[in-house]
């Protein structure tokens, strides 16, 4: 049995040494960019007030369910690149593709909109991935999937038209979206091609700015690899009065 469990472990091996290349290169990618990696706090008093994210409970504090609120305190401060390779917390997530603690990666540099946000993301990507030498196809879970740039790229009201015949962002409904999410529109992507899904109704997106002469849109973007949620983005929302009416909300 023992012999069992040290071959079991002993296979992850290649595994383990992928993942601690990948994060060195990840620190390379950002490293040239100019941005500065830094670590916050994990044990924290407070968390972004984000309606479907619960934090767990750590005496009277909290365990961080993202590096977000320290990092945006160090962007206001002046440190206009930032970037953190960080351990998170989340309550009640447990299944086939989470886990209450997980790893995250985190950045931020003032000037830039979720547009741009996507381009770093698609060159991220496609750098570990040529250096993995698995450039521009990859395979997983038995699909190839080429990387090219420029990744498709589709707003929420048209994925939603063309594979739920509704448009989220013109009748908002937080429970249908969610449901038709996940069985209609994600398994409508083309499971070759990286895909960006863009502006997402105003009421989804916590901190994000809505788009300028669309107050029903966010500045939002989801990037879907092989029908997993690779990174969340959004132009951020600086506007004190509006945010204060999003935080009571």
């Amino acid at each position: 049995m023992v012999e069992d469990e040290t071959s079991r472990l002993m296979s992850l091996k290649p595994n383990l040494q992928r993942r601690a290349l990948i994060y060195q290169w990840t620190r390379d990618f950002f490293n040239d960019r100019g941005f500065l990696e830094v670590e916050t706090p994990i044990r924290v008093p407070s968390v972004a007030p984000e309606l479907n994210i619960i934090p767990l409970q750590s005496e009277d504090w909290f365990l961080s369910t993202s590096p977000e609120l320290y990092m945006k305190r160090m962007l206001a401060a002046g440190y206009d690149r930032l970037f953190q390779i960080s351990h998170c917390f989340r309550r009640g997530e447990r299944g086939r593709w989470h886990n209450p603690e997980f790893t995250l990666l985190e950045w931020y540099r003032t000037g830039a909109n979720y547009r741009q946000m996507v381009d770093d993301t698609e060159q991220l990507v496609t750098t570990l991935a040529s250096r993995l030498g698995s450039y521009p196809v990859i395979r997983y879970r038995g699909q190839n999937i080429d990387l090219t740039p420029p990744w498709p790229r589709i707003t929420v009201g048209d994925a939603f038209r063309q594979a739920a015949g509704w448009d989220p962002v013109a009748s908002p409904d937080p429970a249908r979206f969610d449901i038709d999410l996940v069985a209609k529109v994600i398994p409508g992507f083309n499971p070759g091609r990286p895909t960006a899904i863009l502006d997402y109704p105003a009421g989804m997106a916590s901190l994000a700015r809505l788009k300028p002469g669309h107050p029903e849109i966010a500045e939002r973007v989801e990037v879907f690899i092989g029908g997993l949620e690779l990174a969340n983005a959004y132009s951020e929302l600086n506007n004190r009065q509006e945010q204060e009416r999003r935080f009571r909300d």
